[in-house]
């Protein structure tokens, strides 16, 4: 096996026979292209931004900027929900991403500690495993990054089912640095709950 390069700045692995077949095609004068994949290379993705106002037809700049992230770190984002700060609604809107069957759940806002801040509740509620190093690796990169929501926030993770569920503070420098840490350590879980990493 041999890595060569892949469509969107990844590698693949290609058999040394195949690239043998290859080159005796070129040979013999044929024309040999290479045929981007549009799969997602790391998942399925939804975003659930919790936020009062969102959810009353406010604009939403949070669920836009995780979705590019996630976009750009590879995964296919299905959705971006906006639900109340109410346990509840929460809830219901993680369960469904679960049983929808997506391999990431990210969820913005909702984690500080004002009254209605009940994201770390519903969540804890839907996890089956809490991963307290995902949390604990967010907050810490937050707060040297020197953003005060980060190094605040009650956030969880964990996993429900085959899904890695993620809190992050509703704020766009909290965001773009979780989303910076937290890359390659769902990649690790994704890969461990389908089976690929042992």
């Amino acid at each position: 096996m041999r890595l060569v390069p892949g469509g969107r700045g990844t590698e693949i692995d290609v058999d040394a026979d195949l690239l043998g077949a290859a080159a005796e095609l070129l040979d013999a004068g044929a024309t040999v292209s290479t045929m981007e994949i549009d799969a997602p290379v790391a998942g399925r993705a939804l975003v659930v931004v919790v936020d009062d106002r969102t959810a009353h037809g406010g604009i939403d700049s949070l669920g836009p900027l995780v979705t590019e992230l996630l976009t750009e770190a590879g995964f296919l984002v299905d959705a971006s929900v906006s639900v109340q700060a109410d346990e509840v609604e929460i809830r219901n809107a993680l369960n469904t991403a679960v049983i929808g069957g997506v391999d990431l759940v990210i969820s913005v806002g909702g984690t500080g500690m004002s009254p209605r801040d009940v994201t770390p509740e519903a969540t804890s509620q839907v996890l089956d495993r809490e991963l307290p190093g995902i949390s604990e690796a967010l907050r810490s990169s937050g707060r040297v990054a020197g953003s005060l929501d980060a190094g605040l926030s009650r956030g969880v993770a964990g996993v429900s089912g085959s899904t890695l569920v993620v809190n992050l503070p509703g704020t766009r420098s909290a965001i773009r640095d979780g989303m910076a840490t937290l890359g390659p350590l769902a990649s690790r879980v994704i890969g461990e709950l389908s089976g690929l990493v042992e």
